[in-house]
This record gives C-alpha cells, structure tokens and sequence, in this order.
C-alpha cells in the first residue's frame, strides 16, 4: 500500500481516527451486520468506509453517497451515529440499501421476527401452493427460458406471501431475501454479472428449492439484523438515513440535498460503463422484474456513459491525463474512445454537482478503479483529483489498495480476437479532497 499526498491529521476531532496505512483488509469480514443482506458486484467493503468516516467525519454529520449501490457506506455511518443521505439509480440496489439501515430498532426486529415465524407455516401449508403460473412477467418476456417450469410456482407462492407485508421495514427485508432467492434459483450463471442460461447439461440436473433457500436466506439475514441492532443499542447510536434514486448526472434535487448541507462523500461509482464493465442492470433484472420494479431491462442503459453512442467530438475532460488516454484509445478505435469520453463527460457533470452540497472543510472520498480500454489504461483516480481541483478543491491523499476481497473479473478481452486478454483492475484508489 502506498500514499500520493499526506493525510490530514483529524485525530484529536474526530472519533476512532487511525493513523495506519492499512486499507487492503486482506483477511477482514466484509458480510458483518446487515453487510450480509445481499450479494452485488463491485462492492466497496465495509472496512474502507468505516476507516474513512473515522478519519474525517463525526457523530452528528452528514454522509451523501451518490453510488450508493447496496449501502455499504450508509450502514458504516450509521455505525457511527453520522446521518446520511444515499442515491442509486438502480432500483434493486437501492432497495437492498433502505433494507440495510430500516431494521434499527428492537421493535422492527420483533416484527420481522414475527413475519419470519408466520412465513415458515405459510409454505408447510401446500395446499395454498399455486396450480398456475404467468409466461411472462414485465421485464422478462419468456419465464421458461430463466427459470425450470417446476419452480416458477415456488416463486409465485413466495411473491404472494411478501407482497401481502405492510411493515416498510419488514417489507425490504424480505424483498431483499426474495431477490437472492430469485436469482439462485434462475437458470443464470451465478459465477456471472450478465445474463448467461446455463448450459443444457447443467438444466438436466437443475433442481433449485426456493422455499429452502428464501428460508436460508431470512434466517441469515436476521442473524445479520440482529448484531447490528444490538451495536446500535449498545452504544445508545442514533442516526437518520435516506435512500432516493436521483440521477446525480443530471441533477441533485434540491428538495433531497440543500446546496453546502454535505459533511462528507463517499462513494464508489462505477469503473466504466456497464456495457464493457460490471453490468449491474443484467446482475439485477431478473429480481428486479420479480419485484415489479420499474424497467428492469433498461438500467444499465440509463448508467454513466450507457447512452455511449453520443458524440461530443472528444472535446477535453478537464483532465490532462484522462485526454492523452483518450486520444490514444482514438487512434486504435475511434468508436470506442467516444464511448470511453461519454463515461467521463457523464462522471464529471455528477461531480459538479456533488462539489455543489459540499460544505466548506468538507471532504469527498472516491474510491475508484483505473480499468483499460485497448490495453490503455485509464487513470479515473487522476481525473477526480483534476476535476475537484478545478472547482476548488484541496487534495489530501490518494491510497493505493490491492483488492482481493471484490468480486471482479481478473481478465477481460479487449478485441474480438479469440483468446486475447488483458488484466482488469488488482487494485483500487481512494483519492480523498477538501473543499
């Protein structure tokens, strides 16, 4: 692990501020508390976050997380008694995120636990199971082609239990268990991000249990719910925390974040567009479109850069090093370098608006990956440095951190030449500013 810059010495202010240089977390549970919801791609662990509120955030403040994913900094703050406020465009991970920090109190937990209890005698009573099931669902247009006909009542069976639960809390917790349940009883490689059918060999001897596995799936998260509501009590913690899905691309509603209201930023956005990186809409579509979430087959469209046929004539990014990469991906491919510059033109337009909330003194925290395109590599941590200089930010550090604990691929193919590949990303940056 190496540093690019000093980190500022907030010690004596903030609460559990550590002065190691540590952020690899080799042998670290990253599935403590309710961080054991839900698998995702692409997770920033819970480690990262928790040594970054130490280091420049307190009790009291207020965290936003425009990337917020599965809420992984979220839950880190209200660890910590910081309030914050997270955002994901896609609705299944924003979902799992609200999930994560609403059961926080023993009275949501009794009723969860309750639900719980009344789940496990609704499915020993079969003759309620249903005799028929849809061909299509909205989002998914042939259900017998992702799952075995013989299960597709199973789901249904369940769907019809958690749709019936009036309890907001209690209601994401088992949504959350419904969508983990949906997938590992897909017919999707699990080993995948995209959506790829098992092969006919593996079909033939295929035979998932989905009221076991949603009943695995409830008891482990409880478990999870129950230690972090006992750290919450033992510490007497108390926070407020939001889940929203504006675009910060586009916009921060003023409503949801007032301008200079934000103490802290830390996020995690995506390395690349979905399309040639981690495909989060096709990870998500298929529990998403069993959840009734809205377009479930066109989320990885409406992410950074997903409209990535939009020409902006590589016009410069306000980064130096981000614009000789670029040029460089133009002269092999210049398709591709239009689709590399949409990425960058649509992350700085949302750190626009991020510097906006920020308060002076305030700290944004970005950790990144630097992927290639074309074997050229794509320095993201430079491009966030600049881009926050720019509107007047001060940097304070980069770290450097081997990532051996993030479900990423470890190689890509950069052509359509058959068995060429590149390395993707072993490492991350967590590049730190101040207004």
């Amino acid at each position: 692990m190496k540093l690019i810059g000093e980190p500022i010495d907030v010690s004596k202010h903030l609460r559990g501020a550590r002065d190691d240089n540590d952020w690899t977390f080799l042998y670290a549970d990253t599935r403590t508390l309710t961080h054991c919801f839900h698998d995702y791609p692409a997770r920033m662990i819970p480690q990262v976050a928790g040594k970054l509120l130490d280091l420049y955030a307190a009790p009291g403040k207020l965290l936003l997380d425009p990337y917020c994913g599965v809420g992984t900094s979220l839950v880190e703050a209200a660890r910590r008694g910081i309030n914050s406020i997270g955002s994901d465009i896609n609705p299944l991970a924003a979902l799992i995120a609200e999930a994560k920090v609403s059961v926080s109190s023993t009275k949501t937990l009794n009723t969860t636990r309750k639900a719980i209890a009344r789940f496990s005698e609704y499915t020993k009573n079969h003759a309620t199971r249903v005799d028929s099931v849809p061909d299509s669902i909205a989002g998914i247009t042939n259900l017998g082609f992702w799952f075995n006909p013989e299960i597709l009542p199973d789901l249904v069976f369940i769907k019809q239990f958690v749709d019936r639960i009036r309890s907001r809390p209690t209601s994401l917790f088992f949504k959350t268990a419904f969508s983990e349940t949906v997938r590992e009883s897909s017919n999707t490689r699990l080993s995948e991000f995209k959506l790829y059918r098992y092969a006919p060999e593996k079909l033939r001897n295929w035979h998932p249990q989905p009221i076991e596995i949603m009943q695995k799936k409830l008891n482990r998260n409880l478990a999870g719910a129950e230690k972090f509501v006992a750290e919450l009590d033992s510490g007497k913690t108390k926070y407020r925390s939001k889940v929203l899905s504006f675009n910060s691309v586009v916009e921060i509603p003023i409503d949801d974040v007032l301008p200079e209201s934000v103490d802290i930023v830390i996020t995690s956005p995506p390395y690349g567009d979905s399309h040639t990186t981690v495909a989060y809409g096709q990870f998500s579509r298929l529990s998403a479109a069993w959840l009734g979430l809205p377009n479930p087959a066109q989320v990885d469209g409406l992410l950074m850069g997903g409209g990535g046929g939009r020409k902006k004539n590589l016009l410069p990014t306000g980064s130096s090093s981000i614009d000789t990469a670029i040029r460089a991906i133009a002269a092999v491919d210049a398709a591709r370098a239009n689709e590399v510059y949409a990425f960058y033109a649509d992350l700085g337009e949302s750190i626009a608006h991020v510097a906006s909330r920020m308060k002076h003194g305030g700290y944004v925290c970005y950790v990144v990956g630097n992927r290639r395109v074309k074997s050229i590599e794509l320095p993201t941590d430079a491009f966030i440095r600049d881009k926050f200089s720019l509107l007047g930010f001060e940097h304070i550090q980069t770290a450097v951190r081997s990532i051996p604990n993030k479900r990423m691929p470890s190689v890509n193919s950069p052509t359509n030449v058959a068995g060429a590949v590149d390395p993707t990303m072993t490492t991350e940056y967590i590049v730190v500013m101040r207004r």
